[in-house]
Protein backbone atom coordinates (compact mmCIF):
# COMPACT_ATOMS: atom_id res chain seq x y z
CA UNK A 1 0.00 0.00 0.00
CA UNK A 2 1.65 3.26 -1.33
CA UNK A 3 2.00 6.09 1.75
CA UNK A 4 0.33 9.40 -0.08
CA UNK A 5 1.71 11.36 2.36
CA UNK A 6 5.44 10.35 1.95
CA UNK A 7 4.48 10.81 -1.63
CA UNK A 8 3.90 14.58 -1.21
CA UNK A 9 6.79 14.72 1.17
CA UNK A 10 8.93 13.94 -1.60
CA UNK A 11 7.24 15.75 -4.41
CA UNK A 12 7.33 19.31 -2.29
CA UNK A 13 9.59 20.86 -0.17
CA UNK A 14 8.33 24.01 1.97
CA UNK A 15 10.57 26.86 1.18
CA UNK A 16 13.26 27.58 4.15
CA UNK A 17 12.99 31.14 5.43
CA UNK A 18 16.25 32.81 4.81
CA UNK A 19 17.56 35.48 7.11
CA UNK A 20 20.08 37.24 5.08
CA UNK A 21 22.68 38.58 7.77
CA UNK A 22 23.66 42.61 7.60
CA UNK A 23 27.20 43.35 6.16
CA UNK A 24 29.32 46.24 5.89
CA UNK A 25 32.28 47.36 3.16
CA UNK A 26 32.34 48.66 -0.10
CA UNK A 27 30.12 46.65 -2.19
CA UNK A 28 27.55 47.37 0.67
CA UNK A 29 28.07 50.85 0.47
CA UNK A 30 27.45 51.13 -3.02
CA UNK A 31 24.11 48.52 -2.76
CA UNK A 32 22.84 51.29 0.09
CA UNK A 33 23.76 54.67 -2.41
CA UNK A 34 22.28 52.94 -5.51
CA UNK A 35 19.23 52.15 -2.89
CA UNK A 36 18.78 55.40 -1.82
CA UNK A 37 19.56 57.47 -5.35
CA UNK A 38 16.89 54.68 -6.70
CA UNK A 39 14.32 55.28 -4.23
CA UNK A 40 15.14 58.83 -4.09
CA UNK A 41 14.18 59.53 -7.56
CA UNK A 42 10.96 57.23 -7.51
CA UNK A 43 9.83 58.99 -4.47
CA UNK A 44 10.85 62.77 -4.75
CA UNK A 45 10.45 62.78 -9.31
CA UNK A 46 6.53 63.17 -9.54
CA UNK A 47 6.34 66.60 -6.95
CA UNK A 48 9.05 67.71 -9.33
CA UNK A 49 7.27 71.19 -11.25
CA UNK A 50 8.12 72.22 -14.61
CA UNK A 51 6.81 75.17 -16.31
CA UNK A 52 3.46 75.48 -13.83
CA UNK A 53 2.93 71.83 -14.39
CA UNK A 54 4.28 68.05 -12.92
CA UNK A 55 7.49 67.57 -14.48
CA UNK A 56 7.10 63.51 -14.98
CA UNK A 57 3.06 62.79 -15.94
CA UNK A 58 1.98 60.09 -17.78
CA UNK A 59 -1.44 61.66 -18.50
CA UNK A 60 -3.47 59.01 -20.00
CA UNK A 61 -6.46 60.29 -20.42
CA UNK A 62 -5.40 63.23 -22.19
CA UNK A 63 -3.09 60.41 -24.13
CA UNK A 64 -0.06 62.91 -23.22
CA UNK A 65 3.37 62.04 -21.79
CA UNK A 66 5.10 65.08 -20.06
CA UNK A 67 8.73 64.32 -19.42
CA UNK A 68 10.41 67.58 -18.20
CA UNK A 69 10.02 69.96 -21.35
CA UNK A 70 9.54 67.09 -23.77
CA UNK A 71 5.13 65.92 -24.32
CA UNK A 72 5.07 63.06 -26.46
CA UNK A 73 1.47 62.02 -27.97
CA UNK A 74 0.57 58.26 -29.19
CA UNK A 75 2.00 59.76 -32.26
CA UNK A 76 5.42 59.26 -30.62
CA UNK A 77 4.69 55.59 -29.90
CA UNK A 78 8.01 54.70 -31.66
CA UNK A 79 10.17 56.36 -28.88
CA UNK A 80 8.73 53.74 -26.57
CA UNK A 81 9.27 50.82 -28.89
CA UNK A 82 12.63 52.28 -29.00
CA UNK A 83 13.12 52.99 -25.33
CA UNK A 84 12.18 49.33 -24.97
CA UNK A 85 14.91 48.02 -27.69
CA UNK A 86 17.18 50.48 -25.98
CA UNK A 87 16.47 48.80 -22.50
CA UNK A 88 16.95 45.26 -23.91
CA UNK A 89 20.27 45.85 -25.18
CA UNK A 90 21.53 48.18 -22.41
CA UNK A 91 21.10 44.65 -20.54
CA UNK A 92 22.62 42.45 -22.85
CA UNK A 93 25.62 44.77 -22.98
CA UNK A 94 26.37 45.39 -19.37
CA UNK A 95 25.34 41.33 -18.34
CA UNK A 96 28.23 40.67 -21.46
CA UNK A 97 30.75 42.71 -19.42
CA UNK A 98 30.01 42.30 -15.61
CA UNK A 99 27.51 39.77 -15.21
CA UNK A 100 23.90 39.90 -12.94
CA UNK A 101 25.14 43.48 -12.22
CA UNK A 102 21.44 44.68 -12.71
CA UNK A 103 20.08 42.17 -10.51
CA UNK A 104 22.30 43.28 -7.75
CA UNK A 105 22.45 46.66 -7.55
CA UNK A 106 19.37 48.69 -9.74
CA UNK A 107 16.59 45.54 -9.92
CA UNK A 108 13.50 47.13 -8.28
CA UNK A 109 12.89 43.90 -6.48
CA UNK A 110 16.58 44.07 -5.20
CA UNK A 111 16.01 47.84 -4.18
CA UNK A 112 12.38 47.29 -2.11
CA UNK A 113 13.50 44.34 -0.85
CA UNK A 114 17.03 46.49 0.81
CA UNK A 115 14.15 48.78 2.03
CA UNK A 116 11.91 46.30 3.37
CA UNK A 117 14.74 44.62 4.93
CA UNK A 118 16.18 48.01 6.74
CA UNK A 119 12.73 48.65 8.02
CA UNK A 120 12.88 44.89 9.64
CA UNK A 121 16.53 44.73 11.08
CA UNK A 122 15.81 48.00 12.69
CA UNK A 123 12.99 46.74 14.49
CA UNK A 124 13.90 42.93 14.99
CA UNK A 125 17.92 43.06 14.94
CA UNK A 126 19.87 41.34 13.26
CA UNK A 127 20.15 37.73 11.45
CA UNK A 128 20.40 35.70 15.06
CA UNK A 129 17.90 38.33 17.03
CA UNK A 130 15.65 37.56 14.37
CA UNK A 131 15.68 33.94 14.07
CA UNK A 132 15.23 33.41 17.94
CA UNK A 133 11.80 35.96 17.85
CA UNK A 134 10.46 34.04 15.51
CA UNK A 135 11.20 30.61 17.49
CA UNK A 136 10.02 32.34 20.33
CA UNK A 137 6.54 31.66 21.72
CA UNK A 138 4.56 34.69 21.31
CA UNK A 139 4.75 37.05 23.85
CA UNK A 140 3.97 41.08 23.93
CA UNK A 141 7.67 42.16 22.54
CA UNK A 142 7.36 39.94 20.21
CA UNK A 143 3.62 41.13 18.92
CA UNK A 144 4.79 44.85 19.69
CA UNK A 145 7.86 44.04 17.28
CA UNK A 146 5.66 41.84 14.73
CA UNK A 147 2.74 44.06 14.61
CA UNK A 148 5.05 47.69 14.40
CA UNK A 149 7.28 46.16 11.63
CA UNK A 150 4.14 45.14 9.55
CA UNK A 151 2.86 48.42 10.43
CA UNK A 152 5.72 50.09 8.89
CA UNK A 153 5.65 47.78 5.61
CA UNK A 154 2.22 48.79 5.27
CA UNK A 155 2.36 52.57 5.30
CA UNK A 156 5.64 51.81 3.38
CA UNK A 157 3.99 50.18 0.23
CA UNK A 158 0.85 52.14 0.38
CA UNK A 159 3.66 54.80 0.03
CA UNK A 160 4.82 52.70 -2.85
CA UNK A 161 1.53 52.49 -4.52
CA UNK A 162 0.47 55.85 -4.02
CA UNK A 163 3.58 57.40 -5.81
CA UNK A 164 3.37 55.00 -8.88
CA UNK A 165 -0.07 56.23 -9.17
CA UNK A 166 1.01 59.35 -9.02
CA UNK A 167 3.04 59.37 -12.46
CA UNK A 168 -0.65 58.97 -13.69
CA UNK A 169 -2.88 61.35 -12.10
CA UNK A 170 -1.00 64.96 -10.82
CA UNK A 171 -0.10 63.53 -7.43
CA UNK A 172 -0.94 66.81 -5.55
CA UNK A 173 -4.19 66.50 -7.13
CA UNK A 174 -4.00 62.89 -6.04
CA UNK A 175 -3.42 63.38 -2.47
CA UNK A 176 -6.17 65.95 -2.08
CA UNK A 177 -8.41 62.84 -3.17
CA UNK A 178 -6.94 59.94 -0.88
CA UNK A 179 -7.11 62.88 2.22
CA UNK A 180 -10.88 63.18 1.38
CA UNK A 181 -11.55 59.87 0.45
CA UNK A 182 -12.78 60.88 -2.92
CA UNK A 183 -10.45 59.29 -5.53
CA UNK A 184 -11.86 57.05 -7.98
CA UNK A 185 -12.43 53.87 -8.28
CA UNK A 186 -9.31 53.28 -10.77
CA UNK A 187 -7.02 55.51 -8.63
CA UNK A 188 -8.02 53.35 -5.62
CA UNK A 189 -7.54 49.85 -7.23
CA UNK A 190 -3.91 50.55 -8.57
CA UNK A 191 -2.46 52.51 -5.30
CA UNK A 192 -3.49 49.39 -2.96
CA UNK A 193 -2.67 46.69 -5.88
CA UNK A 194 0.93 48.58 -6.35
CA UNK A 195 1.10 48.56 -2.65
CA UNK A 196 0.24 44.69 -2.28
CA UNK A 197 2.54 43.75 -5.06
CA UNK A 198 5.16 45.73 -3.18
CA UNK A 199 4.84 44.33 0.12
CA UNK A 200 4.59 40.75 -1.73
CA UNK A 201 7.35 40.84 -3.50
CA UNK A 202 10.03 42.37 -1.53
CA UNK A 203 8.39 41.72 2.16
CA UNK A 204 7.09 38.46 1.92
CA UNK A 205 8.81 36.66 -1.55
CA UNK A 206 12.47 38.32 -1.61
CA UNK A 207 14.29 35.76 -3.26
CA UNK A 208 12.32 33.53 -4.43
CA UNK A 209 10.94 36.36 -6.85
CA UNK A 210 14.84 36.08 -7.89
CA UNK A 211 15.03 32.03 -8.11
CA UNK A 212 11.78 31.05 -9.18
CA UNK A 213 9.68 33.89 -11.03
CA UNK A 214 12.29 36.22 -12.86
CA UNK A 215 13.31 35.02 -16.50
CA UNK A 216 16.45 36.67 -16.63
CA UNK A 217 18.11 34.10 -14.02
CA UNK A 218 16.85 31.64 -16.76
CA UNK A 219 18.88 32.63 -19.71
CA UNK A 220 21.59 34.60 -18.10
CA UNK A 221 24.06 31.87 -19.17
CA UNK A 222 23.25 33.10 -22.86
CA UNK A 223 24.79 36.01 -22.13
CA UNK A 224 27.94 35.17 -20.30
CA UNK A 225 31.02 34.34 -21.68
CA UNK A 226 34.91 33.31 -20.74
CA UNK A 227 35.05 37.06 -20.26
CA UNK A 228 32.51 37.68 -18.27
CA UNK A 229 32.75 39.26 -14.63
CA UNK A 230 31.44 36.74 -11.76
CA UNK A 231 31.99 36.32 -8.52
CA UNK A 232 33.76 33.15 -7.38
CA UNK A 233 35.38 31.68 -5.08
CA UNK A 234 38.87 31.00 -5.08
CA UNK A 235 39.00 26.84 -4.68
CA UNK A 236 42.63 26.18 -4.91
CA UNK A 237 43.32 29.11 -2.07
CA UNK A 238 40.94 28.02 -0.02
CA UNK A 239 40.36 24.02 0.21
CA UNK A 240 40.60 22.56 2.12
CA UNK A 241 38.24 24.30 4.61
CA UNK A 242 38.52 23.88 8.24
CA UNK A 243 38.57 26.04 11.58
CA UNK A 244 42.06 27.06 13.26
CA UNK A 245 43.34 29.69 15.69
CA UNK A 246 44.36 33.06 14.16
CA UNK A 247 47.98 31.84 15.18
CA UNK A 248 47.72 28.42 13.50
CA UNK A 249 49.61 27.42 10.40
CA UNK A 250 47.01 26.38 7.59
CA UNK A 251 49.87 24.61 5.43
CA UNK A 252 51.11 22.55 8.57
CA UNK A 253 47.31 21.88 8.83
CA UNK A 254 46.88 21.27 5.55
CA UNK A 255 44.46 23.38 5.25
CA UNK A 256 43.51 26.36 2.80
CA UNK A 257 42.48 30.11 3.70
CA UNK A 258 38.62 29.32 3.92
CA UNK A 259 37.72 28.87 8.12
CA UNK A 260 34.42 27.48 7.03
CA UNK A 261 32.55 30.21 9.16
CA UNK A 262 29.86 29.98 6.79
CA UNK A 263 29.24 34.15 6.46
CA UNK A 264 29.41 33.97 3.11
CA UNK A 265 26.14 32.12 3.29
CA UNK A 266 24.31 33.80 6.00
CA UNK A 267 24.84 37.55 4.48
CA UNK A 268 23.68 35.67 0.68
CA UNK A 269 19.82 37.55 -0.03
CA UNK A 270 19.22 34.16 -1.84
CA UNK A 271 20.80 31.61 0.96
CA UNK A 272 23.13 30.06 -1.98
CA UNK A 273 26.94 28.97 -0.85
CA UNK A 274 29.48 30.59 -3.54
CA UNK A 275 31.97 27.80 -2.50
CA UNK A 276 29.68 25.53 -4.73
CA UNK A 277 30.68 27.64 -7.54
CA UNK A 278 28.47 29.80 -10.46
CA UNK A 279 24.11 29.03 -9.57
CA UNK A 280 22.04 30.47 -11.28
CA UNK A 281 20.39 32.28 -7.91
CA UNK A 282 23.79 34.29 -7.69
CA UNK A 283 22.05 38.14 -8.03
CA UNK A 284 25.85 39.51 -7.71
CA UNK A 285 25.15 41.59 -4.60
CA UNK A 286 29.28 41.04 -3.77
CA UNK A 287 27.73 40.70 0.34
CA UNK A 288 29.98 37.61 0.25
CA UNK A 289 32.60 39.45 -1.05
CA UNK A 290 32.38 42.33 1.96
CA UNK A 291 32.26 39.37 4.68
CA UNK A 292 34.87 37.12 3.59
CA UNK A 293 37.48 39.78 2.99
CA UNK A 294 36.62 41.15 6.66
CA UNK A 295 37.20 37.20 7.67
CA UNK A 296 40.42 37.48 6.09
CA UNK A 297 41.51 41.18 7.74
CA UNK A 298 41.10 38.67 11.20
CA UNK A 299 43.18 36.21 10.16
CA UNK A 300 45.78 37.88 8.34
CA UNK A 301 45.30 36.32 5.39
CA UNK A 302 45.01 38.06 1.95
CA UNK A 303 41.76 39.45 0.83
CA UNK A 304 40.51 38.35 -2.34
CA UNK A 305 39.22 34.43 -1.37
CA UNK A 306 35.91 35.43 -2.82
CA UNK A 307 35.83 38.09 -5.25
CA UNK A 308 35.27 39.47 -8.98
CA UNK A 309 37.01 37.49 -11.85
CA UNK A 310 36.51 36.01 -15.27
CA UNK A 311 36.55 32.65 -16.09
CA UNK A 312 39.58 33.21 -18.46
CA UNK A 313 40.92 35.26 -15.16
CA UNK A 314 40.78 32.25 -12.98
CA UNK A 315 42.87 30.00 -15.30
CA UNK A 316 45.45 32.70 -15.67
CA UNK A 317 44.75 34.47 -18.73
CA UNK A 318 43.91 37.87 -20.33
CA UNK A 319 40.32 39.06 -20.17
CA UNK A 320 39.49 40.98 -23.04
CA UNK A 321 37.31 43.90 -22.83
CA UNK A 322 36.83 44.47 -26.00
CA UNK A 323 35.59 41.60 -27.91
CA UNK A 324 32.88 40.82 -30.57
CA UNK A 325 30.20 40.81 -27.92
CA UNK A 326 30.55 43.54 -26.04
CA UNK A 327 31.59 45.41 -29.18
CA UNK A 328 28.31 44.72 -31.19
CA UNK A 329 26.11 45.37 -28.16
CA UNK A 330 28.22 48.72 -27.54
CA UNK A 331 28.17 50.10 -31.17
CA UNK A 332 23.91 48.65 -31.42
CA UNK A 333 23.19 51.13 -28.09
CA UNK A 334 25.42 53.84 -28.72
CA UNK A 335 23.65 53.93 -32.21
CA UNK A 336 20.31 53.54 -30.84
CA UNK A 337 20.84 56.02 -28.13
CA UNK A 338 21.79 58.74 -30.98
CA UNK A 339 19.40 57.84 -33.37
CA UNK A 340 16.97 58.63 -30.64
CA UNK A 341 18.39 61.94 -29.36
CA UNK A 342 18.60 62.90 -33.21
CA UNK A 343 15.50 62.17 -33.65
CA UNK A 344 13.87 63.84 -31.01
CA UNK A 345 16.31 67.05 -31.36
CA UNK A 346 14.49 67.32 -35.21
CA UNK A 347 11.26 66.47 -34.01
CA UNK A 348 8.59 68.76 -35.15
CA UNK A 349 5.56 69.69 -32.78
CA UNK A 350 2.81 69.30 -35.56
CA UNK A 351 1.01 66.45 -36.82
CA UNK A 352 -1.58 66.62 -39.63
CA UNK A 353 -3.45 64.17 -41.27
CA UNK A 354 -5.83 65.32 -44.27
CA UNK A 355 -9.27 63.15 -44.78
CA UNK A 356 -11.29 62.98 -47.84
CA UNK A 357 -15.23 63.69 -46.87
CA UNK A 358 -16.50 60.32 -48.22
CA UNK A 359 -19.82 61.41 -49.40
CA UNK A 360 -18.76 62.52 -53.41
CA UNK A 361 -15.65 62.48 -54.87
CA UNK A 362 -16.18 65.78 -56.05
CA UNK A 363 -18.88 68.91 -56.66
CA UNK A 364 -19.24 70.89 -60.06
CA UNK A 365 -19.57 74.43 -59.17
CA UNK A 366 -20.96 76.82 -61.73
CA UNK A 367 -17.86 79.02 -62.48
CA UNK A 368 -16.33 75.99 -64.00
CA UNK A 369 -14.22 75.01 -60.95
CA UNK A 370 -14.48 71.63 -59.08
CA UNK A 371 -14.24 71.10 -55.79
CA UNK A 372 -13.28 68.75 -53.08
CA UNK A 373 -13.61 69.10 -49.39
CA UNK A 374 -11.47 67.25 -46.57
CA UNK A 375 -11.05 67.39 -43.15
CA UNK A 376 -8.00 68.44 -41.81
CA UNK A 377 -6.62 67.39 -38.09
CA UNK A 378 -3.97 69.48 -36.90
CA UNK A 379 -2.35 68.68 -33.77
CA UNK A 380 -0.33 71.17 -32.09
CA UNK A 381 2.24 69.36 -29.79
CA UNK A 382 4.13 72.85 -28.88
CA UNK A 383 3.78 74.30 -25.41
CA UNK A 384 3.02 77.82 -27.65
CA UNK A 385 0.26 78.99 -29.38
CA UNK A 386 0.62 78.97 -33.19
CA UNK A 387 -0.73 80.19 -36.33
CA UNK A 388 -0.55 78.45 -39.25
CA UNK A 389 -0.47 79.10 -43.26
CA UNK A 390 -1.01 76.12 -45.77
CA UNK A 391 0.42 76.43 -49.09
CA UNK A 392 -0.53 73.40 -51.47
CA UNK A 393 1.56 71.39 -54.38
CA UNK A 394 0.01 69.30 -57.11
CA UNK A 395 -2.27 71.55 -58.36
CA UNK A 396 -1.16 74.86 -60.71
CA UNK A 397 -4.29 77.12 -60.10
CA UNK A 398 -6.18 75.55 -56.76
CA UNK A 399 -7.77 77.46 -54.32
CA UNK A 400 -7.78 77.02 -50.89
CA UNK A 401 -10.96 77.63 -48.44
CA UNK A 402 -10.82 77.16 -44.83
CA UNK A 403 -14.35 78.73 -42.24
CA UNK A 404 -11.86 79.62 -39.38
CA UNK A 405 -8.40 80.79 -38.19
CA UNK A 406 -5.92 78.30 -38.05
CA UNK A 407 -4.59 79.14 -34.93
CA UNK A 408 -3.99 76.47 -32.22
CA UNK A 409 -3.83 77.21 -29.03
CA UNK A 410 -0.44 74.78 -26.79
CA UNK A 411 -0.85 71.07 -27.08
CA UNK A 412 -4.20 71.94 -29.41
CA UNK A 413 -6.25 68.93 -31.17
CA UNK A 414 -8.17 70.32 -33.68
CA UNK A 415 -10.18 69.30 -36.51
CA UNK A 416 -10.68 71.61 -40.08
CA UNK A 417 -13.14 72.10 -42.73
CA UNK A 418 -11.05 72.51 -45.88
CA UNK A 419 -12.64 73.22 -49.49
CA UNK A 420 -10.16 72.90 -52.30
CA UNK A 421 -11.14 73.70 -55.91
CA UNK A 422 -9.16 73.49 -59.03
CA UNK A 423 -10.67 74.72 -62.42
CA UNK A 424 -12.03 71.74 -64.17
CA UNK A 425 -9.96 71.96 -67.26
CA UNK A 426 -6.92 71.26 -65.65
CA UNK A 427 -7.35 67.64 -65.39
CA UNK A 428 -8.93 64.78 -65.46
CA UNK A 429 -9.12 61.25 -63.06
CA UNK A 430 -7.20 62.32 -59.73
CA UNK A 431 -4.36 63.43 -58.88
CA UNK A 432 -1.82 63.45 -55.97
CA UNK A 433 -1.79 66.90 -53.59
CA UNK A 434 0.74 67.92 -50.84
CA UNK A 435 -0.59 70.47 -48.24
CA UNK A 436 2.90 72.03 -46.63
CA UNK A 437 1.66 73.44 -43.32
CA UNK A 438 3.88 75.54 -40.97
CA UNK A 439 3.63 78.48 -38.51
CA UNK A 440 3.31 81.93 -39.67
CA UNK A 441 6.68 82.77 -37.25
CA UNK A 442 8.91 80.24 -37.34
CA UNK A 443 9.18 78.60 -40.84
CA UNK A 444 11.53 75.69 -39.36
CA UNK A 445 7.61 74.03 -37.58
CA UNK A 446 6.38 72.66 -40.80
CA UNK A 447 4.80 69.30 -41.81
CA UNK A 448 3.19 67.87 -44.50
CA UNK A 449 0.01 66.29 -45.20
CA UNK A 450 -0.65 63.93 -48.39
CA UNK A 451 -4.06 63.32 -50.16
CA UNK A 452 -5.66 63.13 -54.04
CA UNK A 453 -7.63 65.49 -55.74
CA UNK A 454 -10.32 64.31 -57.95
CA UNK A 455 -11.81 65.83 -61.53
CA UNK A 456 -14.21 64.18 -63.84
CA UNK A 457 -12.84 61.06 -65.44
CA UNK A 458 -12.69 63.31 -68.85
CA UNK A 459 -12.78 66.92 -69.94
CA UNK A 460 -16.15 68.22 -72.04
Amino acid sequence: MVNTDTRSDALYQKEAKIYPKSVSGRYARLRMLATVLLLGLYYLLPWLRWDGRQAILFDLPARKFYLFGLTLWPQDFIYLALLLVTAGLSLFFFTALAGRLWCGYACPQTVWTEAFLFIERRIEGDRNQRIKLDRAPWSANKVLRKGLKQTLWVLFALWTGFTFVGYFTPITELAGKLVHFKAGPWESFWTLFYAFATYGNAGFLRSQVCKYMCPYARFQSAMFDNDTLIIAYDEQRGEARGGRSKKADPAALGLGDCIDCTLCVQVCPTGIDIRDGLQYECIACAACIDVCDQVMDKMNYPRGLVHYTTAHASEGRKTRLFRARSIIYGTLLLVLLGGIFLSLEQRVPLRAELIRDRNALYRELPDEMIENVYTLRLINMDRDTHEYRIDITGLDHARLLYDQPLVLQAEENRSVSLRIQAPRHDGAGSRDITLNIQTAERSEMQTEAAGRFFYPLSER
